[in-house]
């Protein structure tokens, strides 16, 4: 089965961005090390340290499809109709924004429902997982119950405003299972299974 996996970075009070949805300060450690990460967008490389480049690749390597909500693809610019992991990326939104659809773009914007849209990127990504960005995405799909893992890059800053990660979860209180913690440089990378009733 596709599992849906949810991955974002965030202050270590639980911000995701600022209030003007700058999240230049939880993404430093992106940029931040000496080993050359490359996406499939040319020169757009990550530089980070040897233990999360490795994380980094191996993420890239287990993701087969992008979900992620209107805020976060705005944000990116849709990526330039290309997600920088080289998989096609499933945006949840009311409406088309104007000039979409467009051809030869590996980039969805999906009008019909957040099921629709998981279905949609859990039948491109195959055998591989779902990858999941934005915070309001993610706690829809958490209050649906359909997310499988929540990856969270933990970075040690304090913004003390902001947009939160897990703002308004509905079916609080929620335990998660046990993580698996890897230790990077300016970054605690942690993975933690939805556990299922």
């Amino acid at each position: 089965m596709t599992k849906v996996v949810a991955f974002m970075s965030m202050s270590l009070d639980g911000y995701v961005a600022d209030l003007e949805d700058g999240v230049d300060e939880v993404f430093d450690w992106y940029f931040a090390g000496d080993v050359d990460v490359p996406t499939f967008n040319p020169g757009f490389t990550f530089h980070v340290s040897e233990a999360s480049a490795e994380h980094l690749r191996a993420l890239m390597g287990e993701v087969g499809a992008m979900l992620t909500g209107r805020r976060t693809s705005d944000r990116a610019d849709a990526w330039g109709g290309q997600h920088p992991f080289g998989v096609p990326a499933y945006v949840v939104t009311h409406q088309m924004p104007e000039g979409w659809p467009r051809p030869d773009t590996a980039v969805h914007f999906v009008t019909d429902g957040l099921e629709s849209a998981v279905a949609q990127a859990k039948a491109a990504a195959g055998d591989k997982i779902v990858g999941m960005h934005g915070p309001d995405t993610i706690r829809q799909c958490l209050d649906a119950g359909l997310l499988d893992e929540i990856r969270v890059d933990l970075v040690p800053l304090l913004l003390g405003s902001g947009i939160r990660m897990f703002d308004r979860v509905g079916n609080a209180p929620l335990t998660l299972g046990n993580p698996t913690v890897v230790e990077g440089v300016g970054v605690t990378h942690l993975s933690y299974p939805v556990l299922k009733e």
